[in-house]
């Protein structure tokens, strides 16, 4: 006979073997309306094989072994080599498959970058580390592309065949690329950094100095900024150099991060370190500004797929539970509760696969100046109400969200990177200030033209005037405004896209709780009648 205190009853199963994507109502709805249908098959397979229990409980052992640096090797001499758990690279391997790193750039097909989009959104619901090496190397391929050496790496880029040997490029089918910018005395402010280059030959330098944030360290090479003459450049710096001896760049430590636990992230020296210079000289911070808008975007993506994922666990978690009498999904206010947050979730990921199109069209000005004051005001707003929903989400567990058995405590200690990393929100607030100043004409024209479109909707029209007044020449000299321009732009810009693409109940729930009201906490608007709609989109039963 089983002693009643260890009987277990009203404990939840874990979520596991389901697909991403079928299940994914929104995530599938946007695929097919920006551009990607074509991809959606590959999708399917990808998000069943994603949702697999074996991979879920990967990555948990992935993200409890973190790397551990070995500088040395038994005999003294110098490796700078990061031992990663085997789960890394299977999690890399599995990114590389799916053409993540680079197809969308080097395999362009119609809707490349919103299916890159779908797999960055269904990956980091499971295994979020390892798309921080993805991110890089995508967004370094148009930079170099311009370079007339890129053939040589272009294969390596191209493949779909994760090569994880420390080993010269010569010899590896396939290749990353990492970036270091960062300094300590400086953080943001690029125009601190004190590394030096000195001419070696040709297009290459001798680097001197450090990065304090230098990540995934075992990439095959890295972008970094340095000081070359009176100016900063950025340079390509490999990691194993011509005579097969390993570049003069030295890890000093790894860094003891809250989340993000699987990847590297590192401290390194530059010794005489061969550099080969990207761009034109003396412009190098504005080459890795270009390279920042592209990784900005997977922030975006990155946070939206944790959203998605703690919304889905508590939505689960609260369909099993029960609590004074009832199972938690059928008490009203824990379902408001969870409708709040799987609106802020459909509308993080309709923003996301919007944006992702813009990406698809280069070629179009408008998309392009969406493009650009959109990604950093995105990036400001979804990463940080990811990181309040994550909490909500984990509290939805009660207190075994609060332990670190289950997948709720690394959920939350993901999520504050992305709203850190590639720029805080000050600075991508800042930022969309000066996308403002280059193509304010394009943006006002497209906010008056959504005031126009919804004329019927007051709250959204007075959210169209205040971007406007934003816009205005002497607004975006005033920095202080910048948040709230940041805010109000991306709110208005989900109130469109949810009020032309999703059932009505969720629009409308949408706009009368983020729209027509000031400061609030998840559940505190009322989405009553659109909760039945909002959690069976979110999760089906």
């Amino acid at each position: 006979m089983v002693s009643p205190a260890h009987r277990v009853d009203n404990q939840v199963p874990d979520l596991s073997d389901y697909n991403l994507y079928l299940m994914d109502a929104c995530l599938a709805e946007g695929v097919r309306r920006e551009g990607a249908q074509n991809h959606e098959a590959s999708l399917a397979a990808w998000g069943q094989r994603l949702g697999q229990a074996e991979l879920a409980s990967l990555a948990a052992e992935v993200n409890r072994n973190a790397p551990v640096l070995r500088a040395f090797d038994r005999t003294g001499h110098r490796i700078d080599t990061v031992d990663t758990h085997p789960g890394w690279s299977r999690f890399l391997s599995l990114a590389f498959a799916q053409g993540m790193q680079g197809h969308a750039w080097l395999r362009p097909t119609a809707g490349a970058h919103v299916a890159r989009a779908a797999h960055y959104l269904m990956h980091g619901q499971i295994e979020a580390g390892s798309l921080c090496p993805i991110t890089m190397t995508s967004a370094a391929i148009p930079l170099l592309a311009r370079e007339p050496w890129f053939a040589d790496l272009q294969p390596k880029l191209a493949s779909d065949q994760y090569d994880d040997r420390d080993l010269p490029l010569t010899k590896k089918h396939s290749m990353m690329v990492g970036m270091g910018m960062t300094e300590k005395q400086g953080g943001s402010d690029l125009r601190s950094n004190i590394s030096q280059a000195q001419p070696e030959g040709g297009d290459w330098f001798r680097l001197t100095g450090h990065k304090w944030f230098f990540s995934s360290p075992m990439s095959d090479a890295h972008l970094m900024l340095a000081r070359d003459g009176e100016a900063h450049s950025c340079f390509y710096v490999p990691r194993w150099v011509a005579d097969g001896q390993r570049n003069g760049v030295h890890i000093q430590r790894l860094k003891d991060k809250l989340g993000n636990r699987s990847n590297a992230s590192a401290e390194v020296e530059f010794v005489d370190a061969l550099g080969r210079r990207v761009g034109e000289p003396g412009r190098g911070i504005v080459t890795l500004v270009e390279m920042a808008g592209y990784t900005r975007m997977d922030c975006v993506l990155g946070s939206a797929a944790l959203l998605r994922q703690g919304v889905v666990q508590a939505i689960h978690h609260a369909r099993h539970r029960r609590a004074f009498g009832q199972y938690l999904i059928d008490q009203p206010l824990m379902r408001q509760v969870l409708a709040d947050l799987a609106l802020e979730s459909e509308a993080a990921t309709v923003l996301a696969l919007r944006l992702a199109r813009a990406f698809d069209h280069p070629e179009n000005l408008a998309e392009q100046a969406w493009r650009r004051i959109l990604t950093p005001a995105a990036k400001f707003w979804v990463c940080k109400r990811t990181i309040e929903a994550l909490a909500e989400c984990m509290e939805v567990w009660g207190g075994n969200g609060y332990i670190e058995d289950g997948p709720m405590a690394r959920l939350y200690r993901e999520a504050p990177v992305n709203s850190i990393w590639e720029g805080s929100g000050n600075v991508m607030c800042l930022d969309v200030l000066r996308a403002a100043r280059h193509a304010g004409a394009y943006i006002s024209q497209g906010v008056d033209a959504l005031a126009q479109l919804h004329h019927e909707e007051p709250a959204l029209r007075e959210t169209a005037s205040r971007v406007l007044r934003g816009l205005q020449a002497d607004a975006v000299q005033q920095p202080w405004q910048a948040r709230q321009l940041a805010q109000d732009l991306i709110l208005l810009v989900q109130a469109d896209l949810l009020l032309r693409h999703a059932p009505a109940a969720v629009s409308r729930a949408f706009v009368d709780s983020r729209l027509a009201v000031g400061g609030r906490v998840y559940g505190a608007c009322m989405t009553a009648l659109a909760t039945d709609v909002l959690l069976q989109r979110a999760w089906p039963e």
